[in-house]
């Protein structure tokens, strides 16, 4: 019996990570005492997120985005330790951004290894500054920084562990190599994390296209109020500003953690710095908060973006969808507006999408169905005639003339003294909607199109007009097409009148 009772254990200790991680991995608190590894909020939730996608595709492909010190590195080395010496044949390897982070992360993985239990601690054959060998198992840790563009190119890999991907100086390179040394295969693992380093580049582009599902990548956020340290003792006369009270509604954050977020945001201002914005990036409450496009905000900020996510309207009014046709791989999409309330966001990329066929149909079936929300089918369907001119036309020849019509973003304002051109007035007059404390603003609560909201920078003519920057600027500034923001944005287009034509028929009763 006690025979079998310890087989059980130790295939518990093999299979259940959060089981070894409490009764063979050791960390070094800051205190300098020697702990168990006892899973946090954060690491806990990275750990569900993985394990449900290898149970699921066999494999691992996740891209985590979080804040700093909420312990990402702490949990995957202690993972690829319990990989690669609880099983035979795996190598890992870790590529950090810089030589300090690359000895820490070893140093941490060394620790790991030299305090296991006696009975799940196997042989080395090789020890150095960068490797480790499990001469039995044949297993092993290796580890690289990312200012060389060839490390780690010639070696084969079934664990692969991306630190501060953001900052990596040669990221494209290493996409290129060192990530192709981890085979397509069962049982193989590949994990990139990151603090945000503003927008564009590798690992934005990344968490983007796995935020879409366009990628084979698990995105991953991690909030940092999760982080039970990240608080402080507040007394009877700790007051809240407006702001603070819509974290709280919003996040379901203690005083405690504003608080704390009060005293960050001072320390990171000290030097004349904007510690407000230098917080958020560095401890974001959402991903779309996280990526913020350098030089300030633009006509919406992620305030903004946020009270909407977080608020609830009645559509009233004209019925409206705005349309934003794809255009060199950008996506194609669509949202509804009435009055106060935005709903209903799609995306279409690739073949649904790559006929006119194929964008005229999405746009019937919207034009002829009476939508659950409004009970009723569009009055008006705004298109960005820019790429979608054969789109209006022919929808105007299967009859919807009357239901559709063409914007042509470059096309004079119906308020030239505030606005430049037809695009800076559809965004100047969404930026007021959205603002408007009173009367709140209803969007999906949705990471994309606060993103794509928030995209929005400007410069001043020589008329003191905010002019936005050009799509093309944007897309190459930040990494990404604010396709769903220009969607929403049509549907300010011009004012629209009710169409009768559009109302479900509801049946009189009759006269006797």
């Amino acid at each position: 019996m006690v025979k079998d009772s310890s087989l059980a254990k130790r295939e518990r200790l093999r299979t259940d990570f959060d089981f070894y991680s409490r009764n063979c991995l050791f960390i070094k608190t800051k205190a300098g005492k020697l702990e168990p590894f006892l899973l946090n909020k954060a690491q806990r939730y990275i750990h569900e997120k993985i394990e449900e996608q290898k149970a699921k595709t066999g494999k691992v492909r996740a891209i985590i985005l979080k804040g700093r010190q909420q312990g990402c590195s702490t949990y995957i080395e202690g993972r690829f330790t319990w990989l690669t010496t609880q099983n035979k044949g795996l190598q890992a390897y870790i590529l950090t951004h810089e030589d300090a982070a690359t000895k820490s992360i070893f140093t941490m993985a060394k620790r790991y290894y030299e305090n296991l239990p006696t009975h799940v601690k196997p042989s080395i054959n090789a020890s150095n500054d960068k490797s480790l060998h499990f001469s039995v198992a044949d297993s092993g840790y290796r580890v690289g920084t990312a200012g060389n563009k060839a490390v780690g190119r010639s070696q084969t890999n079934q664990l692969f562990h991306g630190s501060e991907v953001a900052f990596w100086p040669n990221a494209q390179e290493h996409a290129k190599g060192i990530l192709q040394t981890v085979a397509e295969d069962d049982d193989t693992e590949v994990i990139l994390e990151s603090t945000a380093n503003g927008v564009g580049g590798f690992y934005h582009e990344q968490c983007k296209s796995a935020e879409r599902g366009e990628s084979d990548y698990l995105f991953i956020f991690v909030p940092w109020f999760w982080q039970d340290e990240y608080t402080k003792e507040v007394d009877s006369h700790f007051t809240l500003t407006h702001e603070e009270q819509d974290l709280i509604k919003s996040y379901s954050m203690t005083k405690g953690n504003i608080a704390w977020r009060r005293s960050k945001i001072a320390a990171l201002s000290a030097g004349g710095g904007n510690g407000l914005k230098a917080f958020k990036q560095e401890y974001p409450n959402n991903a779309a908060e996280a990526f913020q496009v350098s030089g300030g905000d633009g006509l919406i900020t992620a305030d903004m973006a946020l009270r909407a996510r977080k608020s609830e309207a009645n559509p009233s009014g004209a019925f409206i969808v705005g349309v934003d046709p794809s255009r060199g791989g950008d996506r194609f999409t669509t949202i509804n507006r009435m009055g106060r309330k935005a709903w209903g966001m799609k995306g279409y990329t690739g073949s649904s999408v790559d006929k006119l066929s194929k964008k005229v149909a999405i746009c019937v079936k919207i034009l002829d169905t009476v939508d659950p929300i409004s009970n009723k089918k569009p009055d008006m369907m705004f298109i960005d005639a820019g790429e979608g001119a054969d789109l209006v036309d022919r929808l105007h020849e299967l009859g919807y003339k009357d239901r559709v019509k063409a914007i042509w973003f470059g096309s004079g304002a119906l308020n030239p003294e505030l606005y430049s051109n037809k695009r800076n007035e559809m965004w100047g007059l969404l930026a007021c909607w959205l603002s408007d404390e009173n009367l709140p603003a209803d969007i999906p609560d949705d990471d994309e199109i606060h993103a794509d909201l928030c995209a929005s920078p400007y410069d001043r003519d020589a008329h003191d007009r905010k002019v936005l920057w050009r799509k093309e600027k944007i897309k190459k500034e930040c990494g990404f097409s604010p396709d769903y923001g220009d969607a929403l944005g049509l549907t300010f287009a011009e004012p629209v009148i009710l169409n009768k034509k559009t109302r479900p028929f509801k049946p009189q009763k009759r006269k006797y």
